[in-house]
């Protein structure tokens, strides 16, 4: 057996010495501010242009590329259960062999529930049960009817799949891969670090600077549509316990009302100025309690449903939906329907924008879950931040829209739900089970909740957009997290602006931001292989020649 040489760690990221960025990467922090500048002034000076060309760009992005997001994030899923069940490379740990957890196991799950699907959770707990239950594939080809017993099983399909593992998958391969070389090969905590491998010193210059920058630019993009649907659930909320007219507008062609553009700033201007003032105290503090502040008020509005929702009706469809789940998991993993059929329409809708999102979301959670995941194996890492989420995810997904499915099954509803916006399924089915007394209660409970699940969700946010601009230096100057809370909400409220208060410009934007990135994840699976292969090789040697192992 030939010794290999050892692999590459000297990752050379320049930051400046002196003055206000000191610390920091100019061609990164420049570059992205500059950026987000340009589309914030865009989208307050041509709102219309931004809105058309936008939403252009978008169309051809989901008709072209539709096959490769499904793919792609396939391959993520089962990359990921494949790490974990091969022995050699399960039980490596991301950290010195010795080496402990920095937080207690609650608190790390708090903080990845919190950062990854939240926000999501909130809004579509009974909005996309819902949904999938009027049109998914089998109903488009006529297996079900929309709305029918017949429909629910499909629904929820699709609603796990979308929430599941193939999403957690998508933040689990970035955050795996980063805390791989950070925390075994003392690399710095950034998006290039994950490449070396492949590309070793070449991404000591513009080419890694590249690459970091598409990180921060999916970021921001990604957080933007998670607080764009948070604080339009939030107004929705604000407005069904005081009713105050202001926050809302009438709906498009006769449909619900919908939160104003004026409701939607002032909500984002108090996430975010809570968001700055959590990112400012750090992960150690603001993060983590937080996080478990959103577990514990997660776990007390769970427990309004168990024992006012239709909790027996929501475990049968749990127990039947995740083994038929299961059953169709490789082939959901790579089902692609043609963009030209209806059943193709829904796909880039629904799953596509799901992909696209999860994404862009994940430099920032991935890079979280690297942060905060030090110490543990990849194989704890994978069911912890996989599975168990997903099963998490299943649950709360069951429950609260299983009630809201079986209110409108048994009459009970009477369209209530199904005529209700996304951002309002929720309230909407929290008032035909609760009383008008303790609804009041609930819908506060709520509204903090979803306030502190944005919250978390943007402050962790605005430290990991400063930890990649740094050159993954975790302690960064708190002016930087107060300059990019401002310029993070100018650009979710320019493009609320330009959407004449809706949330699609932000959406399209996503996507967009969304695809380079993707590119670079698919490499970045390519690149942990050969990792874990010449690491488990260095280690056969090391074994072999009576000398210490290499990791």
């Amino acid at each position: 057996m030939t010794e290999l040489k050892p692999p590459f760690t000297d990752l050379e990221i320049q930051t400046a010495d002196t003055g206000f960025y000191q610390g920091y990467s100019l061609p990164i922090a420049l570059t992205a501010k500059i950026v987000f500048a340009l589309l914030t002034v865009w989208a307050l000076l041509r709102p219309g242009s931004a809105d058309a060309i936008l939403s252009l760009v978008n169309a051809e992005i989901l008709g072209v590329f539709n096959f490769f997001y499904i793919v792609a994030v396939g391959v993520f899923a089962w990359f990921l259960l494949i790490v974990a069940v091969i022995p050699s490379s399960g039980r490596r740990k991301l950290g010195k062999e010795d080496e402990k957890p920095e937080f207690s196991t609650f608190s790390w799950f708090a903080m990845m529930f919190g950062a990854g699907l939240g926000v999501g959770l909130m809004v579509y707990a009974t909005a996309e049960p819902m949904n999938n239950w009027g049109q998914n594939p089998d109903v488009i080809n006529g297996s079900a009817a929309a709305y029918s017993a017949d429909a629910v099983q499909s629904a929820y399909r699709y609603t796990f799949m979308h929430y599941g593992l193939h999403a957690w998958g998508i933040y689990v391969v970035t955050g795996l891969c980063l805390a791989y070389y950070a925390y075994t090969r003392d690399m710095p905590l950034t998006i290039r670090t994950a490449l070396t491998p492949l590309f070793g010193r070449h991404l000591n210059g513009s080419f890694g600077h590249i690459v970091d920058i598409l990180g921060v630019v999916a970021t921001i993009l990604g957080i933007a549509v998670t607080i764009g649907f948070g604080i339009s659930q939030l107004v929705n909320g604000f407005y069904s316990i005081t009713g105050m007219e202001w926050m809302m507008r009438p709906g498009q062609d006769g449909g619900p009302p919908m939160p104003s553009a004026v409701g939607l700033i002032v909500a984002l201007v108090v996430v975010m100025l809570l968001s700055t003032l959590s990112a400012v105290s750090g992960v150690g503090r603001g993060v983590k309690y937080l996080s478990n502040v959103n577990l514990v008020l997660s776990t007390l509005l769970l427990l309004v449903f168990v024992v006012f929702g239709s909790f027996a009706f929501a475990m049968t469809t749990y127990g039947q939906a995740l083994t038929d789940y299961l059953l169709h998991f490789p082939a959901l993993s790579v089902q692609a329907f043609s963009t030209s059929t209806e059943a193709g329409e829904w796909q880039t809708g629904a799953t596509t924008f799901y992909w696209a999102w999860w994404i862009a979301f994940s430099p920032f959670v991935g890079l979280f879950l690297a942060r905060i995941s030090r110490g543990r194996t990849i194989r704890e890492f994978v069911i912890g931040a996989v599975v168990m989420p997903s099963l998490v995810s299943f649950a709360w997904m069951a429950i609260l829209g299983g009630t809201s499915v079986d209110l409108e099954l048994s009459g009970v509803a009477q369209g209530a739900i199904i005529d209700a916006s996304s951002t309002n399924k929720l309230f909407a089915t929290l008032q035909l089970i609760v009383g008008e007394q303790l609804y009041s209660i609930v819908a506060v409970m709520c509204a903090v909740l979803i306030l502190t699940f944005l919250v978390t969700s943007a402050d962790s946010g605005l430290l990991v957009i400063n930890t990649i601009m740094a050159g993954g230096e975790e302690d960064t100057d708190s002016r930087h997290r107060i300059v990019w809370g401002v310029l993070l909400t100018a650009v979710i409220g320019a493009l609320i602006v330009a959407g004449g208060g809706g949330l699609v410009v932000l959406q399209n934007a996503m996507i967009i931001g969304a695809l380079p990135f993707a590119f670079v994840m698919v490499v970045m699976c390519v690149s942990l292989a050969k990792a874990l292969y010449r690491d488990h090789y260095r280690d056969r040697w090391a074994e072999a020649n009576g000398v210490g192992a290499t990791s």
